[in-house]
């Protein structure tokens, strides 16, 4: 299976760079990662509604030039279907059943994503009603998935 992780922003801080670098070895022996970084737009201080969804539409635009033809896409969204970590291992081994086998996570910058990537998107899940910062989810994602892959192959990781 092939995974790619599209996502809005750079990550500055060292410990999120080593956590992603943790987990990215960890799922190598499960599947093909690619994590894609697409550019951020900086949001003014005090940015109306209109400015901000002009900002989510640039980054949705870049998110969606990068999203790889064919891929499933799950865009994480708080108002996605919310999984347990059981649940989410169940549907990934399902989707894999069925013939996918290439799937793209998308994270979407400070402001969430467009409507455009959220209409291609294949699913919505959410991993909270709380919301997180976009750094943090990476590695939040990536654990998710390498515990998925843990939990099918019946390692102890879960326990």
């Amino acid at each position: 299976m092939k995974i790619t992780v599209v996502a809005v922003g750079k990550i500055k801080e060292k410990y999120f760079r080593d956590a992603i670098e943790e987990y990215s070895r960890r799922l190598g022996r499960f599947c093909r990662l690619e994590l894609i970084e697409v550019a951020d737009e900086k949001t003014p201080e005090g940015a109306g509604a209109l400015m901000e969804e002009q900002i989510r539409e640039k980054e949705g635009g870049r998110i969606l030039q990068r999203l790889p033809s064919g891929a499933f896409v799950a865009a994480l969204a708080i108002d996605g279907k919310m999984l347990d970590s059981v649940e989410l291992s169940e549907q990934m081994e399902r989707w894999n059943v069925n013939g996918i086998s290439h799937m793209a996570f998308v994270i979407g910058g400070s402001l969430g994503l467009s409507a455009g990537v959220l209409q291609r998107a294949d699913i919505r899940l959410s991993f909270s009603r709380m919301t997180f910062p976009h750094q943090l989810m990476r590695v939040i994602l990536l654990e998710q998935v390498y515990r998925s892959f843990m939990i099918r192959s019946g390692a102890p990781y879960h326990k």
